[in-house]
């Protein structure tokens, strides 16, 4: 073995490892080693963190909590670049009032992998306090780093400390000035949202402030970012434009541009949008990843019974299939579930999108461009002459596409598309609003779909917690269950918080839907013009089973809790 191997990974755990598998360890970021090793050894993360301290002689370190005493010791950059925190641990705070007791106290260090190289050599220079090494999850390392020093905080310190970051060193004396140091932030602040699944990043100049936040499962986080961040405010903001090519000079109004991005292999298709404020330009960026696997209908959250309901109009060789719900509710994402679920090679699949989410084996797919004429509208009429089979358009959002949507489904066309109603009746009404004849939308409807996404309660830590019979019955109310559905029910699953989901209690989220399928007894309603509440009314009859009890089913499951569904349903 090497000698960089035999430096990095313990004797015990390179013996059980093959050449290639100990080099991909060695050549892995510390943050992604555990993960690495873990996959050549066959183990998820907590089984290669206890098989790694018990080789290396370390212990492990759980429910961290840095200790402030002890952050100003080291610089931002050390940090970042070695996934290390400093940690509380044991009664070493008590003295913190005393400098030079405290100076003695061993400093408590958490990392997710053991300490090679100079490492100590560096953090000997900053600090003379004995260092004792813990392991930890990398998860809860690389928040609580972010939490206590910021997004690529160490690309924006002051270049006077005696810490040279590595990659730094191998920059053949080349000047590190302060555009290079802007460019590497923003790199970082767009890979750490790619990290945290984030789907928007928002750059939002506030009187004393650059505010960035994330939208992360459907919630906005705030980024900690340097203290001397607003001090780079207009580089940060002209760094994004200029990724973007967008014009730098013009800042009075709105621009959008796009930005290709590679993260981790994957290239990122990030959609970019400035606004002019009182303070600066505020930037939103959303990230596209179009090679991300597809979800099924499994994945998405649909039970066997709301499964085999789409699954039959799924079938037909005509009609319309609408999914409804507010920006951000995953309608996209269930289209191409949809897609996939029929995709074979003796249909003609073509998709009109704005954006193209997700890349569809075998589909032809098209994206709108209005800048050039290109809209939903004028895109579906020369579509209709491509002999397709399944049509998807992104959103109907005017009457001209509408009309086109359904006379295609009349002409013999399966139809897929989205539209921005609160609930699956009131797309019905909603098209007839646009001016759409009744009996068109009543011939070429078959399906509605209203969805809304909800937090996943995370599987390491969630909790079985008593509930009162009163609050339960007021959350029931809302749902539209009857009250009986509380009969027998003493606790529900609540979040926690651990290293895995970051302290929130969640991970990931899942879906909520209401089906609407259109009958006799609907149709004539249609005819009639009712109201969305007539339609409503009519649909429970049959069997609708509506957002809210969809969400208490989602509770009763075991996927997420009581205030989330009540977040999102009553927000909504």
């Amino acid at each position: 073995m090497s000698a960089l191997v035999e430096e990095i990974l313990p004797s015990s755990l390179a013996a059980r490892l093959s050449e290639e598998q100990r080099q991909a360890v060695v050549d892995a970021p510390r943050a992604q080693r555990l993960t690495v090793l873990g996959q050549a050894l066959g183990l998820n993360d907590a089984a290669a963190l206890a098989t790694l301290a018990e080789a290396s002689g370390y212990d492990i370190a759980s429910n961290l909590e840095t200790d402030p005493a002890a952050r100003g010791l080291l610089p931002a950059r050390l940090v970042h670049d070695y996934q290390l925190i400093p940690i509380k641990h044991g009664r070493g705070s008590d003295k913190n009032g005393d400098e030079a007791a405290a100076a003695l106290l061993p400093l408590h260090l958490a990392t997710s992998w053991p300490p090679e190289g100079p490492m100590g050599d560096w953090i000997r220079s900053f600090t003379p306090r004995p260092l004792v090494w813990h392991l930890a999850v990398p998860e809860r390392v690389h928040q609580l780093i972010i939490e206590n020093f910021g997004v690529g905080s160490g690309t924006l310190e002051d270049t006077d400390d005696a810490y040279v970051a590595p990659e730094a060193q191998h920059q053949n004396d080349e000047v590190v000035d302060e555009d290079a140091a802007v460019v590497r932030f923003v790199t970082d602040v767009i890979s750490q949202a790619v990290e945290d699944q984030a789907t928007d990043i928002h750059f939002e100049p506030q009187e004393n402030q650059l505010r960035i936040r994330y939208r992360v499962d459907g919630l906005l986080v705030p980024v900690p970012v340097p203290e001397n961040l607003l001090r780079f405010q207009d580089a940060i903001i002209s760094r994004v434009k200029i990724m973007a090519r967008l014009n730098i000079s013009e800042r009075r109004l709105p621009q959008d541009g796009r930005i290709n991005f590679k993260a981790g292999g994957n290239t990122l298709d990030i959609r970019v949008s400035t606004f002019p404020t009182i303070y600066a330009e505020s930037i939103s960026l959303r990230l596209l990843n179009k090679k991300k696997d597809a979800y099924n209908m499994d994945r998405l959250g649909m039970s066997p019974d709301e499964q085999a309901q789409i699954g039959q109009v799924l079938d037909y060789p005509h009609g319309i299939i609408l999914v409804t719900g507010p920006t951000g509710s995953g309608k996209s994402t269930s289209l191409n579930a949809f897609l996939h679920k029929i995709n074979s090679t003796d249909l003609r699949i073509i998709t009109i999108e704005d954006p193209i989410e997700y890349e569809v084996p075998g589909a032809n797919q098209m994206q709108v461009r209005s800048e050039i004429g290109l809209t939903f509208a004028s895109a579906l009429r020369h579509v209709l002459r491509q002999d397709p089979d399944v049509i998807m358009v992104g959103e109907i959002r005017d009457r001209e596409t509408a009309d086109i949507a359904i006379r295609a489904s009349l002409t013999g066309h399966l139809v897929f598309s989205t539209l921005h109603t609160n609930d699956a009746p009131g797309a019905i009404t909603r098209l007839v609003d646009m001016g759409i004849e009744p009996f068109l939308v009543a011939s070429a409807i078959e399906l509605v779909i209203a969805q809304r996404l909800v937090r996943r309660l995370c599987p390491d830590c969630t909790k079985d917690t008593p509930i009162s019979k009163t609050k339960l019955k007021e959350s029931l109310a809302i749902f539209g269950v009857e009250e009986t559905e509380a009969d027998g029910i003493q606790a529900l699953k609540e979040p926690v918080g651990c290293d895995r989901c970051r302290g929130t209690g969640y991970r990931g989220r899942i879906g909520l839907f209401e089906i609407f399928r259109l009958n006799d007894e609907l149709h004539e309603l249609i005819l009639k013009r009712e109201s969305t509440r007539t339609l409503t009314a009519a649909a429970r009859r049959h069997g609708m089973r509506t957002l809210g009890q969809s969400g208490w089913d989602k509770v009763k499951g075991g996927f997420t809790s009581l205030e989330e569904v009540l977040r999102v349903i009553t927000v909504t």
